[in-house]
């Protein structure tokens, strides 16, 4: 199983970290090792002192796919959640500035939080849906996928043109503005239309 996420899909958030607006999305990876084990605490890594959340609606695949046109894309998974993709921002930072790839600020073992998947027929449109991260039981992030530059089934389409989609794999769309750092102690819980997909503390 591999984890292909997308940066810089919501205008605000790409305005609140002052970068480039991208012409086409941008792509990077996480191995199954950054996935967070159910029921296990999120555990801020010694090499970095400022961890962000990033909250993300995300996709299953659900079938063998390469080169798939948009209007099939939806064919390519039946389920979906919301997740986080964890970023040690200041680390991040540091590599940008040096022109280095990501992998360390974001694929860190334990940087990848799969909330439970629902069926997309509990849904009337993947391109409506509200979604929304509570810290400490207050609402910090919070969007709708009608804001997203790419749609869903644009983003299946993209990157199958570079990486055969297999059963399994997993597609983080993207953050919406108010990603934040998180402190010990920390309880976060991620909601899809008001159901809740996951809750883990952080230490």
């Amino acid at each position: 199983m591999k984890i292909i996420c997308v940066g810089r899909n919501y205008a605000n958030h790409i305005e609140e970290l002052k970068n480039e607006r991208p012409s086409e999305p941008v792509v990077f990876m996480k191995p199954d090792s950054a996935v967070l084990l159910k029921q296990h605490p999120f555990v801020i890594p010694e090499f970095s002192e400022d961890v962000h959340h990033e909250l993300e609606i995300i996709v299953k695949i659900n079938k063998v796919g390469k080169y798939i046109e948009p209007k099939f894309a939806h064919k390519y998974y039946d389920e979906i959640s919301v997740g986080i993709d964890f970023t040690a921002r200041d680390l991040q930072s540091k590599l940008k500035e040096k022109g280095l790839p990501w992998e360390k600020a974001k694929a860190f073992d334990g940087s990848a939080v799969i909330g439970d998947f629902l069926p997309k027929t509990n849904f009337v449109s993947m391109e409506n849906l509200n979604f929304e991260l509570k810290k400490n039981a207050e609402t910090v992030q919070k969007g709708n996928s009608n804001m997203m530059l790419w749609k869903i089934d644009e983003l299946v389409s993209y990157v199958s043109q570079f990486f055969t989609l297999k059963i399994g794999d997993i597609i983080f769309t993207g953050t919406p503005e108010g990603v934040a750092a998180v402190k010990p102690n920390d309880v976060l819980e991620g909601f899809l239309e008001d159901k809740k997909l996951f809750r883990i503390q952080v230490k």
